[in-house]
């Protein structure tokens, strides 16, 4: 097991393979390339959009894994579902809110899983892919999805790619955006 500083907190704690693979899901969200160079909006929502993404592309890469990824799988979507709810109450969301607004967050996570599956299936194809990019992440803004679609592919191909063993132990292989 892997040890973490988590920022904002000088305390170590062991992290397992689902939450390693969520904190670097984070980690790769928050590259400034993103959103400085392929122009994904640094707000809220283009931080959730960036974040779903990249934990889209593990979900999706897991699935190639068979039974050894079916729990870490699964185990990665509750650990993101956990840190939305952490967040989202640290926002100021109220009990009586919450429930409504998880369920619109796992709504949109599984219809934009959907969508790039069904993308991931047609590469090296970019055009399904540059669509949803501009329905969800860059949704109004006008922004040329091209490269921020060719990094989603690059990022496919470089977890398909990956040791299964690094990945299984939350070590996956990003590609640089």
């Amino acid at each position: 097991m892997s040890v973490w500083t988590l920022s904002g907190k000088s305390r170590r704690v062991a992290l397992g393979p689902a939450e390693r693979l969520h904190a670097s899901a984070v980690a790769a969200a928050r590259t400034g390339n993103l959103y400085a160079v392929m122009g994904a909006p640094d707000s809220v929502e283009g931080r959730f959009e960036m974040l779903t993404l990249h934990v889209i592309l593990l979900v999706e890469r897991l699935k190639a894994e068979g039974r050894a990824g079916d729990g870490l799988r699964q185990a990665l979507f509750d650990t993101y579902v956990s840190h939305l709810d952490g967040a989202m109450r640290e926002m100021g969301v109220g009990d009586l809110a919450m429930g409504k607004r998880m369920r619109k967050l796992g709504e949109a996570f599984y219809g934009r899983a959907a969508a790039y599956a069904a993308a991931f299936h047609l590469l090296p194809d970019l055009t399904e892919m540059k669509s949803i990019v501009s329905r969800t992440v860059l949704e109004g803004l006008g922004v040329d999805a091209s490269p921020l679609a060719g990094y989603v592919a690059r990022t496919h191909a470089a977890l398909a790619a990956g040791p299964s063993e690094r990945l299984l132990a939350g070590e996956p292989a990003w590609a640089a955006p």
